[in-house]
């Protein structure tokens, strides 16, 4: 085996469920420890949860911020890892919020994700508190609650491991991807209310059979004009896990966003061209009918990384309905935060763009 082999979960097929699970870590040597001793059992934990259904296809990809690596890991850390850069522009919020270790967990069947997700937790016990808990869900064929596809312009095979995995530019991390996620609220009342035809030029592809619009009939602020970096004459891509979720009747619901890419650049500059504009004031019209409510930035570090972490004890599984039971009534560490509660960070300080 290499010496950089990337977390499975960072390339793997899109499945039918997900739970995005970001957590904060508490204070203190014993809470890290934990940490460190969860993250590296955490594949033979997914093996363990997995035997319950081969087929289930069931993954679970683990990174960390920026705030929280040195607590964990010391020096060095990714070169490009730093906080989520929060944005402004008019109306327009893309805001940093909380998140030390994000855990993304996907299977062809919910009640894998749920168990792999409540036997995390209960072993993280008083060591993490959840600031976002996101069920995601595949809808139709592929298709975000907006009725579009999403993640056409993924790249595969090759191309994708070139796209997500750090390579010799770091080498002590080689094998890593940096991540990024928001959890975006939609407006589906009033997008519904649009005509297809204004749908299909905010979005830049047609909405029956998913072909994207001519140059010459795509507006300049359709999205996926923004988020299209071409540098040097060569498009620079990243890879998306997005996944819809939501409530029928009342509630939220709108798309949690996850990209991954060997580089925090492209992430980072597709988003300031749809906050702010390309050029500035030619922002994503998307933004007028969803707004981000979360946004963090992590590292997922490779295979080796991860197991190097591991203690020498085999992995026991808690039995089932005994970890959700645990996750559920473990103590919170701050006395103020509570479980399940999501934290929407500050824009204090933030640079205003108009």
């Amino acid at each position: 085996m290499a010496m950089s082999d990337p977390q499975p979960a960072v390339n793997a097929a899109q499945t039918r469920d997900a739970i995005f699970l970001v957590l904060t870590l508490a204070q203190g040597a014993e809470h890290a420890e934990r940490v460190r001793k969860v993250c590296g059992e955490l594949d033979g934990l997914v093996r363990a949860v997995a035997a319950r259904n081969i087929q289930g296809n069931l993954s679970c990809g683990a990174a960390f911020g920026f705030d929280v690596w040195d607590r964990l890991f010391g020096q060095p850390r990714p070169v490009e890892l730093h906080p989520f850069r929060a944005l402004r522009s008019g109306n327009r919020v893309a805001p940093s919020t909380p998140g030390d270790l994000l855990f993304h967990i996907r299977a062809e069947r919910f009640d894998l994700c749920y168990e792999l997700a409540a036997q995390i937790c209960a072993r993280l016990a008083d060591s993490g508190t959840t600031v976002d808990e996101t069920h995601g869900f595949r809808y139709s064929d592929d298709r975000d609650l907006t009725g579009f596809v999403d993640g056409t312009e993924n790249p595969t095979g090759a191309e994708a491991v070139e796209t997500t995995i750090v390579g010799d530019e770091d080498l002590a991390f080689a094998g890593g991807s940096y991540v990024m996620v928001q959890k975006y609220l939609h407006d589906l009342a009033a997008w519904h209310h649009l005509p297809t035809e204004t749908q299909e030029g905010i979005i830049g592809r047609t909405k029956l059979d998913d072909i994207e619009l001519d140059d010459a009939q795509k507006p300049a602020y359709a999205h996926n004009a923004l988020t299209k970096l071409v540098e040097n004459g060569v498009e620079v891509k990243i890879l998306r896990h997005n996944m819809p979720f939501g409530q029928a009747t009342s509630g939220d619901s709108g798309t949690y966003f996850i990209g991954y890419a060997r580089s925090l650049h492209p992430l980072e500059t597709m988003l300031e061209n749809m906050v702010i504009g390309q050029p500035p004031g030619n922002y994503d019209r998307l933004l007028d009918f969803t707004h981000p409510v979360t946004g963090s930035i992590f590292f997922a570090p490779s295979v080796q990384f991860l197991t190097g972490l591991a203690t020498a004890q085999p992995v026991q599984l808690l039995p089932p309905a005994t970890a959700p039971a645990q996750a559920r009534t473990s103590p919170d560490h701050t006395g103020s935060e509570r479980r399940g509660t999501l934290s929407i960070g500050s824009l204090r300080g933030v640079p205003q763009h108009e």
